[in-house]
């Protein structure tokens, strides 16, 4: 969405999920003066000649994504003002690496009342070292530099299938972008792009969430619309807990999870793609909770993420932290308990240890969820869950 800033006229994304992220991001848009219109899964977005380019608006302190705009604001006004983002307690996510890729570029930024600005008179090639394959920086500076004057090098990118698909959405707009998919991104600046239309790749953590579950309770579900390929070292460590996967490819793409019996213990270490996702670490670890044997889960990217397990143990999970090591020792059953969701994974954790807890389990906070997850409660009935959102 934030993208389509880069280009005056209509562009349209299509498979976009209806997550509440999604409406917030267009409130974002609209108050740079795009007119966005959400129709089922297609986001129609409007972007004008000239853009407003202050991002302050309420919507933009609501989420992480609305960083975003940073890249797309600079390349095509010159100069940004955006409010620092919101998003999920998960621990420091500093923008110190936006900020040295725009700077590379030839832009001046800095922190002031709550913003993060950005000023150039023009943007310019330029080789830049990632110190982390930052997602979100990789973003920034990617969407920055399609539009500056000469060739830019990202080495130590980011190589998450979202990046591949946002350099496809580029390249469909004009953009000249190579190494799509690789730690190295080579950018050939152009004078302006055009709006395009395109289908947003299926989500793998909402497809991971799902074969988890299917593990955890001993189930059997079939997730479609994401590439499984996407997932591979997912649905290996699946396997490895015992679960029996098949993989689908071509229009029916997907994956199927069947587990017969109780999971056995798996250790996971979270890593940049195509490593273990961290975003995955929850459900790692309320499978874990739930398997015969001890598991150890190494978190290497976000030291809050570990808050998840002090709500695991409210749960009855045998769990104890040191650093960024936890050790799980898993039980046969869950205990009922009130919880609290902290981010959007954490929440659905919760939910899935839930399944597997004896009596009923209150999930507190659950706007997380609903954030990153279309139709979760419906989906869970549909696949034979006893569960339902109430109001407190």
């Amino acid at each position: 969405m934030a993208a389509a800033l880069l280009a005056e006229g209509t562009t349209t994304i299509t498979n976009c999920p209806d997550i509440l992220d999604v409406p917030l991001m267009a409130d974002a848009l609209r108050s740079l003066g795009c007119e966005v219109e959400l129709e089922g899964d297609v986001a129609r977005i409007t972007t004008p000649a000239e853009l407003s380019y202050h991002a302050d608006s309420e919507a933009m302190g609501k989420l992480r994504a609305s960083i975003c705009v940073l890249g797309p604001l600079v390349g095509r006004c010159k100069r940004a003002v955006v409010a620092l983002p919101g998003g999920d307690a998960i621990g420091s996510r500093p923008l110190d690496m936006h900020q040295s890729g725009l700077e590379k570029l030839g832009a001046t930024t800095g922190i002031e009342h709550g913003c993060i600005v950005a000023e150039a008179e023009g943007l310019h090639g330029a080789q830049i070292w990632l110190d982390f394959p930052s997602m979100g920086a990789t973003e920034n500076i990617l969407m920055a530099a399609v539009l500056a004057d000469g060739t830019t090098v990202i080495d130590n990118a980011a190589r998450e299938p979202e990046i591949v698909d946002l350099c496809l959405m580029l390249t469909q707009m004009g953009a000249k972008v190579e190494g799509a998919g690789t730690s190295t991104l080579t950018v050939h600046g152009v004078k302006e792009l055009k709006p395009t239309e395109h289908r947003v790749i299926g989500d793998r953590i909402v497809g991971a969430t799902w074969g988890f579950a299917a593990a955890m309770t001993r189930g059997d579900v079939r997730v479609r619309g994401v590439n499984p390929h996407h997932l591979d070292l997912v649905l290996e460590k699946l396997r490895m807990a015992g679960a029996e996967v098949t993989v689908y490819e071509g229009e029916d793409e997907g994956f199927r999870v069947v587990m017969d019996g109780r999971p056995k213990a798996v250790d996971f270490v979270t890593l940049p793609y195509p490593g273990f996702a961290t975003d995955n670490q929850p459900f790692a670890i309320a499978l874990s909770a739930v398997a015969e044997g001890t598991s150890m889960i190494t978190e290497n990217l976000f030291e809050a993420r570990f808050r998840f397990i002090d709500e695991m143990i409210r749960l009855g999970a045998d769990a104890r932290t040191d650093g960024h090591h936890a050790v799980i020792r898993g039980v046969e059953q869950l205990s009922s308990a009130p919880v609290w969701a902290s981010d959007i994974r954490a929440g659905a954790g919760l939910v899935l240890a839930g399944l597997c807890a004896d009596g009923a389990t209150e999930v507190y906070e659950i706007f997380h969820i609903e954030r990153g997850y279309p139709g979760f409660v419906e989906n869970l009935r549909k696949l034979g869950a006893n569960v339902e959102r109430v109001s407190s």
